[in-house]
């Protein structure tokens, strides 16, 4: 079977069509591009895998450079010695070489990583990655719409423009009245469409209390995710026994082994998928069945990813059960996605069939937009 035969790295500023905001600080605005780090697998026979994944560093440690340093200084040669198939050895070298001291070792750089692998194995399988994980559940998949950081008016007007979405993930910056004035004016526009409050561990305990009190009456908010600190597991418990709200853990869980630990502590309701923080397809996979082996309900999210981490998003969303719309918020924040071959309708996506990823990327554009990279 074929090995990899080069690996290409690419960072590219990828512009903003709207500004959002979490209560960890901005991810982009039309004027504030994001980094995006795009990785390119070639085999010995020519196939070629895209992968992903967003450098967000006030949300994850990881950062562009370090991203693009550790893919090539570190993970390349690893892969140079494997087929896109050995995505398992893959994860077990990379954790030899760089250590999940905490809780998972750059879980972004391998992310991006994994899914070119699974996006050339694909192709040379002649298979869309959903039937390489075990086939898809449904064909489509309806979205949640993203709600940044915001005054009143303006996340009113942002949920009125998202009226073709199922239901809307509101962020929350720790600011009580603000986020009072601006959950109700959700709560208001969203016409009973469920609410999911995203904190980003803007809170204590106490504040969100005081919060949740205030906003009892807004209907349909189905649950708050990480409102404490992420590394403060028993923080989340003791929310957890405070409020009568479904509690869901995001940046306290990157790996299988964290949301284990989470449910031995009664810590959480439900849990946040994300492919970046797991490191990849299979782990993420990983996370849910710990999940729903323990009776935890999935949400599906991802962290403004471009067409690819997209597409990746997508096949590995269609084989689960989810509790909400999945917030894959990139077609409705960025200005573009780098792929041709996407279908959206309504603010409900087509699960890809094509073989791999099932999109065309757009080489022409990464190359003539990327940013110099020197690795020394």
């Amino acid at each position: 079977m074929s090995r990899i035969r080069s690996v290409d790295v690419f960072a590219v500023a990828v512009p903003f069509a709207k500004g959002f905001v979490l209560g960890s600080g901005a991810v982009g605005t039309p004027e504030r591009a994001g980094s995006v780090i795009f990785v390119k697998i070639t085999t010995e026979d020519g196939v070629v895998g895209w992968g992903e994944q967003r450098a967000l560093p006030s949300w994850s440690y990881e950062t562009a450079e370090t991203i693009a340093v550790v893919i090539k200084r570190h993970l390349e040669p690893i892969l140079l010695e494997l087929t896109p198939f050995d995505v398992e050895l893959f994860h077990t070298r990379a954790a030899r070489r760089l250590s999940p001291a905490v809780s998972n070792g750059f879980p972004f750089a391998r992310a991006a990583v994994d899914i070119a692998m699974h996006d050339a194995a694909g192709k040379i399988a002649g298979l869309p990655v959903h039937a390489l994980l075990g086939g898809r559940l449904r064909d489509e998949i309806p979205l949640c719409s993203a709600i940044g950081v915001d005054g009143p008016q303006e996340v009113r007007e942002r949920v009125q423009q998202s009226s073709d979405y199922a239901a809307y993930k509101v962020k929350i910056g720790g600011e009580l009245d603000a986020d009072i004035a601006a959950v109700t004016a959700a709560g208001e526009a969203a016409g009973g469409k469920p609410l999911w409050l995203d904190a980003n561990q803007s809170y204590r305990p106490s504040s969100l209390r005081r919060l949740l009190d205030a906003v009892s009456e807004v209907p349909a908010i189905h649950c708050v995710e990480q409102p404490v600190d992420g590394t403060d597991v028993l923080a989340m418990r003791r929310v957890r026994s405070m409020i009568d709200l479904p509690v869901a853990i995001d940046e306290g869980s990157f790996t299988a082994r964290d949301l284990a630990r989470t449910v031995a502590l009664d810590a959480a309701d439900l849990v946040v998928v994300k492919i970046c923080k797991a490191g990849g397809i299979r782990q993420a996979l990983k996370t849910a069945q710990v999940a729903t082996a323990s009776g935890l309900e999935l949400l599906a999210s991802g962290l403004t990813d471009c067409g690819v981490g997209f597409a990746a998003a997508l096949h590995l969303f269609a084989q689960l059960e989810l509790a909400l719309p999945a917030e894959l918020n990139g077609p409705e924040l960025l200005a573009d996605l780098y792929v041709d071959g996407l279908a959206i309708t309504k603010a409900v996506a087509t699960v890809p069939t094509a073989p791999g990823l099932g999109v065309e990327v757009d080489e022409e554009r990464i190359r003539s937009e990327a940013q110099e990279l020197v690795f020394v």
